[in-house]
């Protein structure tokens, strides 16, 4: 028994990996409750598993088979468990006040521990030796390796040959350019997989709007990949007008692989959909002036009518003559 802070993915998995550690080892068969970070969808047929539930499983080489909806019975020794924990581990705490996580978890480890080892009132032994003698040499090894929990996700890929997660951009290989792509991360990676087979491998990056780019990703100089290109960016620029032009030209020279620069580009373009050409024109030299040439600048100008510079106020004078004008005499 442990305390987390939610019932998310993320403590789920945690929880069985050191649940299975506490255990020494690794059961033929879990049956867990359709909860909806293990099971995606319930059904007595064919239960869907979270794919990062169904990675443990595969790591630890066991059996996932969850519990009928609302068929207690299907789990009653867990749920015996539970009532244990509450009236000899719960109960116990109610009236202590803690401020971490790891106080109440270090709460509750003696505990644990005494009601493991508190004597049957009608049968010989206790939880501890019915586990060491029945249980644990039935249980497998554990792996020699600690799984390391890993999370899903469908995305597509852009026409700049990256996918995005959590606002930073990873690079496949450029022929899978528009296609519809599994990511599979972890805190120290990210990794693409099309079609069930792995096309890309990166380090994770914490930082946002960033680009990780392998040189051998990119499409050829000058091809077009998913009918987009350096030059057709600026071609279509250059119906707008020769200020749009230069900040989409400005946008791909910035980076260190024009490819990078599709998606910004793409989307200033296409504020001309929104708004006037005029005014994106317009919104384009204001950007340019001020230094501000991306998507977000560019789009919060318009939006706020600032494209136009301010105008500079006329000074403020009085006629000579005027009542209020003291004239330099008056210091002397």
């Amino acid at each position: 028994m442990e305390a987390t802070r939610t019932q998310g993915l993320g403590d789920w998995i945690g929880s069985h990996v050191r649940c299975l550690e506490f255990l020494g080892g690794v059961p033929e068969l879990l049956v867990p409750d359709n909860l909806k970070s293990g099971v995606t969808h319930p059904s007595f047929y064919e239960p869907d598993i979270n794919p990062s539930y169904q990675e443990l499983a595969t790591h630890y080489g066991l059996a996932i088979l969850p519990a009928r909806v609302r068929k207690p019975r299907d789990k009653a020794k867990v749920e015996a468990g539970v009532l244990l924990a509450q009236r000899w581990i719960l109960a116990r705490l109610r009236h202590q006040q803690f401020f971490s996580l790891a106080d109440v978890n270090g709460a509750i480890r003696p505990l644990l521990a005494d009601l493991n080892q508190r004597p049957f009132k009608k049968l010989p032994g206790s939880r501890q030796s019915v586990f060491e003698t029945v249980d644990r040499p039935a249980l497998k090894p554990l792996p020699l390796t600690r799984h390391e929990f890993a999370e899903w996700k469908l995305a597509r890929v852009g026409i700049d040959y990256h996918v995005e997660l959590q606002r930073h951009y990873y690079s496949v290989p450029y022929q899978y350019a528009r296609a519809q792509v599994d990511l599979r991360f972890t805190v120290s990676t990210v990794e693409v997989f099309a079609k069930g087979e792995r096309i890309a491998s990166h380090l994770r990056s914490p930082l946002p709007g960033r680009h990780t780019t392998v040189a051998a990703h990119l499409a050829p100089a000058h091809q077009q990949v998913a009918g987009w290109n350096a030059q057709r960016f600026l071609d279509w620029a250059a119906t707008v007008g020769p200020q749009t032009q230069a900040a989409i030209e400005q946008v791909l020279q910035a980076r260190t692989h024009p490819q990078q620069g599709y998606r910004t580009a793409l989307g200033i373009l296409r504020l001309a959909k929104v708004y006037d050409p005029a005014r994106l024109e317009a919104g384009c030299r204001r950007a340019i002036q001020i230094n501000a040439v991306t998507y977000r600048s560019i789009a919060s100008l318009l939006k706020h009518g600032l494209e136009q510079p301010a105008a500079t106020p006329a000074p403020a004078s009085l006629p000579a003559d005027h009542a209020n004008v003291r004239g330099s005499a008056y210091y002397h």
